[in-house]
């Protein structure tokens, strides 16, 4: 069973995620964002999968807002957290996670629901689209050329010289 969370406030994961899972026949459930902590708690996950948006050379990686605390629960309950990536996301110009730049969404795509307020006039917003998730918290990232574990500056710096001798061998 895939356990797919809905990722708001777009919902990419209900709206993309699940219907990708479903024309390729595997059985997904949907869950709300945080639900996914719950779902760890009760030996429900044995892998966490997900996307990457931007990577810089140390392995920290952009991805849909909601993918850091995916990685926290992870870590919290000793699950595997993998980024599966092509390699064109990777920006080896950037040093770390830190200096990638998190795009901030309108505030009405979190207080309105098809077009109608749903929170209290006044209240303000906080829409990041993204945020970071640091490479201590990754298990491995997926990419087309391999699988790439710890430490991933070295793992990174190797897939693009060319060298594959040690990229795919956990340590």
């Amino acid at each position: 069973m895939v356990y797919a969370d809905e990722t708001r406030p777009l919902l990419q994961g209900a709206r993309l995620t699940a219907f990708e899972l479903m024309a390729d026949k595997i059985p997904v459930t949907l869950c709300t964002d945080s639900m996914a902590a719950a779902l760890m708690s009760q030996y429900k996950v044995d892998i966490v999968l997900v996307g990457c948006d931007r990577m810089a050379s140390n392995g920290d990686f952009a991805n849909k807002i909601g993918t850091y605390g995916l990685a926290v629960s992870a870590y919290y309950h000793g699950i595997p957290f993998y980024t599966v990536l092509p390699i064109s996301t990777i920006d080896m110009t950037l040093p770390s996670g830190k200096d990638i730049v998190i795009e901030e969404r309108p505030p009405e795509e979190v207080t309105h629901f098809a077009g109608v307020r749903t929170a209290p006039e006044g209240a303000l917003a906080w829409n990041p689209a993204f945020d970071v998730t640091p490479n201590q918290l990754v298990t491995g990232i997926i990419t087309e050329k391999g699988v790439l574990y710890p430490p991933f500056d070295e793992r990174l710096a190797q897939l693009f010289s060319g060298e594959t001798s040690s990229s795919a061998q956990p340590e």
